[in-house]
């Protein structure tokens, strides 16, 4: 079969430098899959998801200010079952004795310090045991010496998992515990499913057996691409690294659909390598223009004030690209290269005709239509009620990991922790006194601690001032030599005017005294009987591990657990509550409350303002695409109607449930369902314009519906069983969020376009062709010489000037505007066959 020669279109021209250079595009795909294979571990991940907060939230300028003036070392709370008090308590010196640990207690009880029969303290209360026993399980609180992500701390989280290996124990902690590796062996199950489902999806829709491996082979190469290059962006967050995979594989299925099929229509009238050019040449528009609706959804993702929108949307727009990109350039390869092996294994099709679907859809249009508007507007207000929850706390996964069950059976039996901390200026601890005493009234803390009410000794707190004379008392130290040492205090300070008046009245924090006693005892200035000493160093250890928690250089914090849960209203309540206790004593603006509630209070605030920011955007850019691909005002509205329907009526589920749903999810999926699924209400309208230029509008809805069904059943099936996955395997809150949600939002999506689109398209048919326009655009000279032949309305030079609608052939050069029809260069003839046949036809007369 002849091939044309020269000329063409620019995606011509692209398309037949990516057919015929395909082996050299195969080595450079080789090259950067090894690439991506060794970059992909460069890529870092963040487990904390409070780093994504604004800059200008309360908890970011907490977080920020702590990690900069103050030390959190790293906590476990230990439930061991099936213990007596005894073996509890020995437990806790063994953990006590373990290298990387500060201290482990039993309740207050310190294994490294048992009471003396002579201790007048008194004995805990029924109160005070149930904190640490129940019944016959004890919890053995644990601090480390360094913060949780420290090697020390790991170090001593994994002995002590090897000492309690035998027992029935349950470790709550963050301490070793990686979110990152447990979601990656999620993914891992996930994708593998997922895989198969793909799989046997492909397998039921497509025409031949070896379209299986051209598709597989492309979509593998773009996941690896992209998983390989988001080390661009430095660090990703956990949700992104997990769920992109199985998304990317889900939403641009269809570019490939769209391509191997152009691929097997062209194959019916011309040969591989012009078929796949023709193809690949259709395709680049149209794949293209179908990506820009997934795009602009997620692009809605990067205006988001909370920043787990822009890193999810950035690394899934990378990821779309990567598709198309594997799709064009890629698949046309090895589409040549399995392009024998697509003929020789074509089998039946699986999927049957759905006629009948489509006349019940057209003899229902005047019930669905008034249905479908009743369930949209009640979707819209149970949307506008659902149960978002703003921490993990309260959400419920189907799956949970090894740290989630030992987390909710500590919680259960012992109760749950909320903590708070209040920073405030450093220096007055008068005032941090009172503060910590007025809110340990209200019921709804169950303790506040600070440096100002630790008490050290004998009634004294940490803070408070104490002459020579009560020092002396209370180390048993010479008073003549705590005179002395007060007055080197005064000079190292140099406070010499107050100890003018005497150095009897003059007095010190005990915790600064105690310091300075340590470094004198350090330096050999001062000497002490050795029960003293050793009664110095522990105080001196204790008081440099809590003035690293507890004081900055700035500012000190105050240490709240609250009897309230970690969101609510009352919870959000409260913390208006201990803002305005501080202001009391300090200016607003440098209070800062910060823990898990104060973070659920500021997630719910930028969700407030990100939820109307991606509803809008998204269907606005999605409409303002939609508007130029199809030349219609009404046509993108009545499209735009079905899919924020279908996302309204997702949400709903949630609030007739009453299941709490992570906030996350709502503004993820939005963006999602709105770019992907409005994918197949373009196919279908697409479809419809297209069969009503030869059918009556009912006959060509039907059509239509039985043209794009398999390509809907395809994309919609295999987002929704991925999705899916993600919700029932994943054991991470947001994700099961976002898994749950895009499933089924997905299965209303392909109901409505196939049920309800279809009837609106028939009922509003006067309204798209009353709001219908045509965009004019420049046509393009063409200029060509030799045997051409010309066929539709031509307006130029041949020879002179022609204006007329000519079919023919014309020998010699055209300069011509084509209005309509086309111009092709034909093969050169040898003008003696001209003559030849000119003969003959002589001749024959």
């Amino acid at each position: 079969m002849s091939k044309p020669q020269g000329g063409g279109s620019f995606f011509e021209t692209i398309a037949r430098f990516v057919v015929d250079r395909r082996n050299l595009i195969f080595f450079l795909y080789i090259v950067a899959a090894i690439f991506s294979v060794i970059s992909s571990r460069w890529v870092g991940v963040n487990n904390d998801i409070t780093d994504y907060l604004s800059e200008d939230t309360e908890t970011r300028k907490g977080l920020t200010l702590m990690d900069d003036e103050m030390t959190t070392f790293g906590t476990a709370r230990i439930m061991v079952s099936h213990v007596t008090y005894d073996i509890a308590y020995d437990l806790a010196g063994q953990i006590e004795g373990i290298d990387g640990v500060s201290s482990a207690k039993l309740g207050d009880n310190d294994p490294a310090d048992p009471p003396d029969e002579d201790d007048d303290a008194e004995p805990d209360t029924p109160e005070d045991i149930a904190d640490y026993m129940q019944g016959a399980n004890a919890l053995i609180t644990v601090t480390f010496d360094g913060e949780e992500d420290d090697d020390s701390a790991k170090a001593a989280m994994q002995d002590i998992r090897t000492l309690l290996s035998d027992y029935d124990a349950y470790i709550s902690t963050k301490v070793g515990v990686s979110q990152a590796d447990t979601l990656a062996q999620e993914m891992t199950v996930i994708l593998a499913i997922a895989a198969v489902i793909i799989v046997l999806v492909l397998l039921i829709t497509s025409r031949s057996y070896a379209e299986l491996p051209v598709m597989i082979l492309t979509f593998a190469s773009a996941a690896l691409l992209n998983m390989g290059t988001n080390f661009w962006f430095g660090t990703i967050s956990f949700i992104s690294n997990s769920v992109t995979v199985v998304l990317q594989l889900a939403l641009a299925i269809d570019y490939a659909i769209i391509l191997l099929h152009r691929f097997t229509e062209e194959r019916q009238t011309c040969d591989t390598r012009q078929a796949c050019i023709n193809a690949v040449s259709y395709s680049i528009p149209a794949i293209a223009s179908s990506s820009l609706t997934t795009i602009s959804g997620l692009g809605a993702m990067l205006f988001m004030q909370f920043g787990i929108g822009p890193d999810m949307a950035m690394v899934l727009i990378k990821a779309i690209c990567f598709s198309m990109l594997s799709v064009f350039t890629l698949m046309p390869g090895l589409l040549m290269l399995f392009a024998n092996a697509l003929v020789r294994t074509q089998h039946r099709e699986f999927l049957p005709k759905i006629d009948k679907w489509g006349r019940l859809v057209v003899k229902l249009r005047y019930i669905g239509v008034p249905v479908f508007l009743v369930v949209l507007v009640a979707g819209f207000i149970l949307a506008n009620r659902c149960p978002y929850v703003y921490g993990d706390t309260l959400v419920k996964t189907t799956s949970h990991s090894e740290q989630q069950i030992a987390d909710h059976r500590v919680d259960d039996t012992f109760g749950a922790q909320n903590v708070a901390a209040v920073l405030v200026p450093r220096g007055d601890y008068e005032k941090e006194k009172r503060l910590l005493d007025r809110l340990e009234r209200y019921d709804q803390v169950d303790s506040a601690t600070g440096l100002s009410n630790i008490e050290a000794k004998d009634g004294y707190c940490l803070t408070d001032k104490m002459t020579p004379r009560q020092f002396s008392e209370m180390t048993d130290v010479s008073y003549e030599s705590v005179c002395l040492l007060y007055s080197a205090y005064a000079v190292d300070q140099e406070e010499y005017g107050r100890i003018v008046g005497g150095i009897e009245n003059y007095s010190v924090p005990l915790m600064d005294m105690f310091i300075f006693l340590h470094d004198q005892m350090d330096e050999g200035y001062v000497s002490l009987d050795d029960e003293t000493e050793a009664d110095v160093n522990d105080m001196y250890d204790q008081l440099i591990d809590g003035q690293k928690q507890m004081l900055g250089e700035n500012y000190s914090r105050l240490v709240l657990n609250l009897d309230l849960p970690e969101e609510g209203q009352e919870t959000f309540a409260f913390l208006k509550t201990i803002h305005q206790e501080a202001e009391r004593y300090y200016p607003a603006d440098q209070v800062l409350v910060v823990g898990n509630a104060t973070s659920n209070y500021d997630l719910s605030t930028s969700f407030a303002r990100d939820n109307v920011m991606i509803s809008v955007l998204s269907v606005a850019f999605v409409i303002l695409i939609l508007l130029f691909t199809f030349q219609s005002v009404g046509l993108p509205i009545l499209l735009i109607l079905v899919i924020q329907g279908s996302i309204w009526i997702n949400f709903s589920f949630p609030t007739l449930t009453n299941t709490n749903i992570y906030f996350m999810s709502y503004l993820v999926v939005t963006a999602i369902q709105m770019g992907a699924n409005i994918d197949y209400a373009i196919v279908i309208s697409t479809r419809y314009t297209e069969m009503k230029a030869s059918f009556p509008p009912k006959t060509a809805i039907v059509k239509a519906l039985n043209l794009a069904f398999p390509t809907v059943f395809t994309s919609g099936t295999i987002l929704s069983s991925a999705a899916f996955l993600i919700g029932k395997i994943s054991t991470e809150a947001a994700i099961v969020g976002i898994g749950e949600c895009i499933s089924r939002g997905t299965l209303i999506s392909m109901f409505l376009v196939m049920f309800i689109l279809p009837q609106i398209l028939l009922v509003g048919d006067i309204i798209v062709e009353k709001t219908s326009f045509k965009l004019k655009a420049p046509v393009p000279a063409q200029r060509t010489a030799g045997t051409v032949y010309v066929n539709g309305r031509v307006r130029g030079r041949i020879n002179g000037v022609v204006d007329a609608n000519v079919h023919g052939v014309v020998h010699g050069e055209i300069s011509a505007l084509v209005g309509s029809g086309t111009i092709e260069k034909l093969p050169e003839e040898d003008p003696s066959d001209d003559d030849q046949a000119q003969d003959e036809e002589t001749n024959g007369k």
